[in-house]
């Protein structure tokens, strides 16, 4: 009798939702991962992506602003959140030291040149921080969700969503590489456009913030909202096999067909 496999570990990871008011009403900026990428390819995502070893840095914290409030954990989340908005769009959520406002779009656009380096760890954030003389703004993210991969998928990951407003004039631009397109979306609005395909947590997400109608609204309820834990089940009816998450989540009562699922 062969013995059963165990479901891998999942990494962490961290995922950012930056958002906007827009012609539209909320906006959230997203990108189109490049179809030879081994996750989600060719689908319409947030930027985001697993922790690693320069995330984790103890040396890190002397450069976040925030960091008082954030254990080692919680640091490196949160880290990597604006790092990987950074590396996927441009956008930076940091502040020149010694300084209380934002950096500006201006100066976003001149530190484009790190966007790679960062990506192919040739660098760490707190090389790129000192260098630049920049703090990261740990201080604006709100946690907005957290999700944990289905134990059948063979690639899995622990994951955290944040929330933030984009800084104003930063307007993002994808990478060209580990992203082809980008967007900046309501949220409704991209579940219903049939050009993009969206995973499951994805939808979800997009679901739940679309409550919201503006920027401030979506953050205010963010702030206010406990995050539960999603890990979504597998149950079993007459009809098929269904994908739950709990109903407590604030995603609603969710059952998705797995006919066709991709997650």
């Amino acid at each position: 009798m062969s013995e059963e496999k165990k479901p891998s570990a999942p990494l962490p990871a961290s995922t950012i939702l930056l958002v906007r008011n827009g012609s539209a009403g909320l906006e959230v900026f997203m990108v189109k991962r490049h179809h030879q990428i081994d996750f989600a390819s060719g689908a319409l995502v947030f930027p985001g992506g697993k922790v690693d070893a320069h995330d984790r840095d103890p040396a890190l914290r002397a450069h976040v602003d925030g960091a008082d409030k954030l254990d080692d954990l919680q640091l490196s989340l949160a880290a990597c959140a604006i790092r990987e908005g950074f590396e996927e769009s441009g956008i930076l959520l940091a502040r020149r030291t010694g300084s209380g406002d934002l950096i500006s779009a201006e100066h976003a656009m001149s530190l484009d040149d790190w966007r790679p380096k960062l990506n192919a760890s040739e660098i760490g954030l707190v090389e790129f921080l000192s260098k630049e003389k920049l703090r990261l703004a740990c201080d604006t993210l709100v946690s907005f969700a957290h999700w944990v991969t289905p134990v059948f998928m063979p690639k899995r990951f622990d994951t955290y969503f944040y929330v933030a407003a984009a800084p104003s004039g930063q307007l993002g631009r994808h990478d060209g590489s580990e992203s082809v397109d980008s967007v900046w979306v309501n949220p409704n609005e991209a579940i219903g456009d049939k050009r993009w395909t969206i995973i499951f947590p994805t939808k979800m997400n997009l679901l739940k913030l679309g409550a919201a109608k503006t920027a401030e609204e979506a953050l205010a309820t963010a702030r206010k909202t406990p995050v539960v834990t999603v890990l979504p089940e597998v149950v079993t009816r007459a009809d098929g096999r269904y994908l739950t998450i709990p109903d407590n989540a604030g995603y609603g009562k969710v059952e998705e067909s797995m006919a066709g699922f991709r997650g």
